[in-house]
């Protein structure tokens, strides 16, 4: 996956307005207190509270 690290710095989570940070398989951002994960598809990050899975 590539995503930038600038990009990360300005990503956060669209419930509590958490940054978010890559999940541990790489494949989603991860918002901790949120426990979601936003997919990452075609290395463009889904930020939809309708597209991310719980933890």
């Amino acid at each position: 996956m590539a995503i930038s690290k600038d990009l990360l710095d300005i990503l956060v989570c669209p419930v509590c307005k958490t940054p978010v940070e890559l999940s541990q398989e790489e494949n989603g951002l991860r918002c901790g207190p949120c426990h979601l994960v936003y997919p990452v598809r075609d290395d463009i990050p889904v930020m939809l509270v309708d597209e991310a899975r719980r933890e």
